[in-house]
């Protein structure tokens, strides 16, 4: 099944500022159906999220010991076709907000070189272990600068035109 407006152009893995994990899916995350349960997905891209992180050379981990964690504020996401138990599939990430005291990561995941299954953006805040918002540091933002751009693709969630 797929969904109105969902097709892609892969177009991220040839660009060197996008991350890209893989995950296979496992039988936990399927339901009787056998589909990937929809809130599963927010684990996969959260999965992502940490290796980025880790892949730009700042722990979770580590951050949280030196102050700082990252709730989300905002989760968006748009279901185009369903994964399927021991489907590998890749998660393609990037950053389209990096400043002050947000973040905002945009995801895609596919399957195959052009089944689209999922995309959407996820936006946190930088806040103290209080949970108070606090800027986002220096370094922090000097290791993710390389993954900031617009969506590669020229569309937004919606399927629109340029962002």
């Amino acid at each position: 099944m797929a969904v109105e407006g969902c097709s892609v152009t892969i177009v991220p893995a040839m660009l060197p500022s996008v991350f890209s994990h893989r995950h296979r899916v496992g039988y936990s995350e399927s339901t009787v159906g056998n589909h990937v349960y929809y809130a599963r997905y927010l684990d996969i891209i959260e999965e992502a999220r940490g290796e980025l992180f880790r892949a730009a050379g700042l722990p979770l981990l580590r951050l949280q010991e030196d102050g700082f964690t990252f709730p989300v504020i905002e989760c968006q996401l748009r279901f185009c076709s369903a994964a399927r138990y021991d489907d590998l599939l890749q998660i393609d990430a990037w950053l389209m907000e990096l400043g002050g005291a947000r973040l905002t990561i945009a995801y895609r995941i596919t399957k195959d070189p052009k089944q689209l299954i999922l995309e959407g953006t996820v936006r946190h805040v930088c806040a103290s272990l209080e949970e108070k918002p606090k800027r986002l540091p220096t370094h922090v933002i000097t290791a993710l600068t390389d993954y900031l751009h617009k969506d590669p693709c020229q569309t937004d969630i919606n399927g629109q035109g340029a962002v």
